[in-house]
């Protein structure tokens, strides 16, 4: 046990260490939870331990409080040279009524997977949901920047990467680092970083409103190589957020002559993108061990606006260790599923009810069916609504009895349940057949032969439906037994030794 994560234990009442050490987690934790009036909660990965020993007091709360720096203007405090952090959560009268640790650990060869993008120079935009990784994976592109000789500046609004004091984390290696007095400033800090300190590289945590995404373009735009994070899940999700979609070059709206319409293809008035991408490269963190690599953001973003499917780099690491790339095809997908669908990838004809056009006309560019909306029942192959206007407008109904038409629904009309609908219809999966195979079977079997040793149960790394639907009958003709758990994004299957069927 490392002497930062000594320092955060010694902060913590009796009663949340010894319950640890009953469950035998105190060296793994990942988050600590106190609120005043109600058990504790412990967190490791994915599972939580309530402490049932007694509620949480002011002054469990107080003495806490007193013996660690004063709360910033985003109410996170941390340790001095350390990388943990503490939230607090305060009542109306400003006192402090709960605290949220979250442990924070250097880890030590997380950028093995991109370490080649870093080599070239180009301005790199992480990507992925809270908990991913985001940051840790900024600490090690300092670190691993700075060794190479080249001038990093972090700009650290919330200490979350170089750690808490003036002395930052041996972590950041010799990265120089630039904290910020309120959240609301990162931007301007961001700017005096580059007019200041003569920077190669400036390292930013979460741009998340429009005056950072500008900061970030000045940056860009200075020669300056610029390695951030930002919330979302895919590229799709910034190219519609209009807070943030100037990183990806900006939207805007152009109109076509009839005759350039007609030669695309396409309605007059299209969309385009409206200038260069801040960033060169887009990574979309999938897990600790996946990711989706878009190296040309300018095209892919392009690509997307045409109603096309830009094709990121799949990487992953093996259980060996290494890194292997390989890239998607539509074209050349093939379903995981043994069962077809009533549909060939023609251009299937799609009428949508009481559907948003604009969300289903993205979720088809995100997945690059061949499928066009059409304004009439009539002219359609299949039609689309949700269930609750199935069930309160009969007209639906007559329509496809009359038309002779399928009539799908969805539980509502948000993109994941459209992109869902469209992978169902089409059978496609996410990745390419012939790699994705090979890889899944890999990775099963190596899952398989660790149970045989007596290591079990054994849970694969999160995956969508049609992967685990795959790794479920790949378990089963092995002769072991298997169980898909958690929540979505996370789900994942479960295997089980032959004893235990």
């Amino acid at each position: 046990m490392d002497e930062d994560y000594k320092l955060l234990l010694d902060l913590l009442p009796d009663f949340i260490i010894e319950e640890a050490n009953k469950k035998s987690i105190l060296y793994n934790i990942d988050e600590i939870i106190m609120d005043i009036g109600r058990y504790a909660e412990i967190r490791e990965k994915d599972k939580a331990y309530q402490v049932t020993q007694r509620l949480v007091s002011y002054d469990d709360i107080d003495h806490i409080v007193e013996r660690i720096p004063a709360f910033s203007g985003d109410n996170r405090s941390g340790i001095d040279r350390t990388l943990h952090r503490i939230s607090a959560m305060k009542n109306r009268k400003g006192r402090i009524i709960g605290l949220t640790f979250r442990v924070g650990r250097a880890v030590y060869g997380s950028v093995e997977m991109i370490r080649d993008l870093l080599d070239m120079g180009k301005s790199i935009l992480l990507m992925g949901p809270p908990g991913i990784g985001k940051t840790t994976k900024l600490r090690e592109i300092s670190r691993v920047l700075a060794e190479k000789g080249k001038r990093v500046v972090i700009v650290d609004t919330s200490n979350e990467i170089a750690g808490e004091g003036d002395i930052p984390h041996i972590g950041i290696g010799n990265s120089r680092r630039m904290q910020v007095t309120r959240p609301d400033m990162q931007h301007a800090v961001m700017i005096e970083a580059v007019e200041n300190h003569m920077p190669e590289v400036i390292i930013v945590d979460e741009i998340g409103t429009e005056m950072e995404a500008r900061a970030a373009r000045t940056i860009a735009e200075r020669g300056v190589q610029l390695i951030a994070t930002a919330h979302g899940q895919t590229i799709h999700n910034l190219i519609k957020n209009p807070t943030l979609s100037d990183l990806v070059g900006g939207i805007e709206t152009a109109t076509l002559s009839d005759e350039e319409a007609k030669r695309r293809g396409t309605q007059k008035t299209i969309l385009e993108r409206a200038a260069h991408p801040t960033f060169d490269i887009l990574i979309e963190l999938k897990d600790r061990y996946n990711l989706h690599c878009y190296k040309d953001v300018a095209r892919s973003v392009d690509i997307i606006l045409r109603g096309g499917e830009a094709k990121p780099e799949i990487r992953t690491i093996t259980e060996d260790g290494k890194v292997q790339i390989y890239k998607t095809s539509h074209e050349n997908r093939e379903p995981l599923t043994e069962k077809k669908s009533f549909i060939d990838e023609h251009a299937v004809k799609l009428f949508p009810y009481a559907i948003n056009r604009a969300n289903l006309e993205m979720a088809i560019q995100t997945l690059g069916v061949k499928c066009k909306i059409v304004n009439i029942p009539e002219e359609a192959d299949i039609m689309l609504t949700t269930k609750a206007q199935l069930k309160r407008n009969a007209k639906i109904e007559r329509l496809s009895a009359d038309k002779n038409i399928p009539v799908y629904t969805i539980k509502s009309a948000g993109g994941e349940h459209l992109e869902k609908f469209l992978k169902y219809i089409f059978k496609i999966a996410d990745l390419n057949e012939q790699d994705a195979t090979a890889q899944l079977d890999k990775v099963v079997l190596a899952a398989i032969d660790r149970l045989k040793k007596g290591i079990k149960p054994i849970e694969l790394a999160p995956a969508d439906a049609f992967v685990r639907r795959y790794q479920h009958r790949l378990i089963s003709a092995q002769g072991y037994r298997s169980e898909s758990v958690g929540k979505e994004p996370n789900r994942r299957v479960k295997i089980y030794g032959k004893k235990d069927l």
